[in-house]
């Protein structure tokens, strides 16, 4: 069947339909990966956008329920070159364009991604519509002239639960059990309150790893009710969209990095940025990948990292008296990660959790629970 995608300037791209029937809007985007696209469709950080994977091949490992990294697929879209609808890895439980059609996400193949990228690379990421239903362009634009974009949209709301909760599901993926790793009881050693801003699964199991007790929360969980619980850290997560609108959890960060040890990752990262008195712009074409080079600049090392944000904190927005930057895109110079000098706060713009590369970023969740240690024994 028959598939089109729009883009805001009138450019248009003919395809095959393979996952649900129907019509989506979006800031669409592309992806570099060369693997994992089942965590690219879970990853709430891409609620609001129609993502196009750039390696050429998708679908040849199917789908699985343990690779998931949210309760279903987050993207409005999904734009590849060729699909495969036989997958042969041994995990597999079904093909994706089953799993798409199931939880209702539009899906076109047969497009040239490399043309719409070298177009987003060129005019920037921009709005579009993807339908299998409408093909007529006059009612496909007007329908793109009345979506909002990410711009000043709280996306949060979203894809953050609903009420706070416990994480019970373990540690890191053991191949070999087929299951989460469990951590004995005698083993927990910190209390963490995780903010959900749409958070990725495998956060959780890294802290979980290293002897942490979760304790999710809702984005807009005041600052008062974490710390109620008496968390010995607090960790800010990914999530979707233009930081700016979440005033709410600005006013909650900078009330808990003067109680707690904090951590944030990707949007955590710019709403400590934005506490801390920084200011956010939005990317050309954002970076979302599994291969951004980022610098450490106390060490010289670079890091192969996985990335998917559209905004950055602006270089020279926060006091330097107060805040030093840590970590630069090798790519474009932004910022991608910061520390306060006082208080024991720091934060990343890329996915530690992710192992893109072979310098392993897992070490900041190691930095993390030495401030929490280092505070227990204060």
């Amino acid at each position: 069947m028959t598939a089109i995608l729009v883009l805001e300037d009138g450019t248009t791209f003919e395809g095959e339909s393979f996952g649900a029937q129907g019509e989506c809007t979006g800031e669409v985007v592309f992806n570099t990966s060369m693997t994992g696209y089942q965590e690219v469709l879970t990853d709430p950080s891409y609620n609001g956008q129609i993502v196009t994977m750039t390696y050429p091949l998708i679908g040849n490992t199917g789908v699985n329920p343990d690779d998931m990294e949210s309760r279903k697929p987050q993207i409005h879209g999904f734009v590849v070159r060729e699909y495969c609808s036989f997958p042969s890895n041994w995990r597999s439980t079904q093909p994706l364009g089953e799993y798409l059609k199931e939880q209702g996400i539009p899906a076109i193949e047969d497009v040239d991604t490399r043309m719409l990228t070298r177009h987003i690379r060129a005019k920037g990421a921009m709005k579009g519509i993807l339908s299998t239903v409408d093909f007529d362009i006059d009612s496909l634009m007007k329908k793109l002239e009345a979506y909002p974009g990410l711009v000043g949209q709280d996306l949060v709301h979203e894809v953050s639960v609903g009420e706070s909760y416990g994480w019970e599901n373990g540690g890191l993926f053991n191949l070999e059990t087929g299951r989460a790793t469990p951590v004995a009881p005698d083993k927990v050693k910190y209390r963490v309150a995780a903010y959900d801003f749409g958070m990725k699964e495998n956060i959780l199991r890294h802290l979980v790893e290293r002897g942490c007790e979760v304790t999710v929360f809702p984005a807009d969980a005041s600052a008062e009710q974490v710390l109620e619980t008496n968390p010995d850290g607090v960790f800010l997560s990914n999530g979707p969209g233009d930081p700016d609108p979440l005033s709410y959890a600005i006013d909650n960060v900078k009330k808990l990095i003067q109680e707690r040890p904090t951590f944030g990752i990707c949007l955590g990262h710019e709403l400590v940025g934005l506490a801390l008195g920084g200011e956010i712009f939005k990317l050309k074409f954002g970076h979302r990948g599994a291969n951004q080079p980022v610098k450490e600049l106390a060490t010289g090392k670079v890091e192969i990292t996985s990335q998917n944000h559209g905004f950055a904190l602006k270089e020279g927005s926060m006091n330097p008296d107060e805040v030093e930057v840590t970590h630069v895109n090798l790519n474009d110079g932004t910022v991608e990660g910061l520390r306060h000098k006082t208080l024991p706060v720091f934060s990343v713009q890329y996915h530690p959790e992710a192992s893109a590369g072979p310098h392993d970023a897992e070490y900041l969740f190691d930095r993390f629970v030495e401030m929490m240690e280092k505070r227990k024994g204060a």
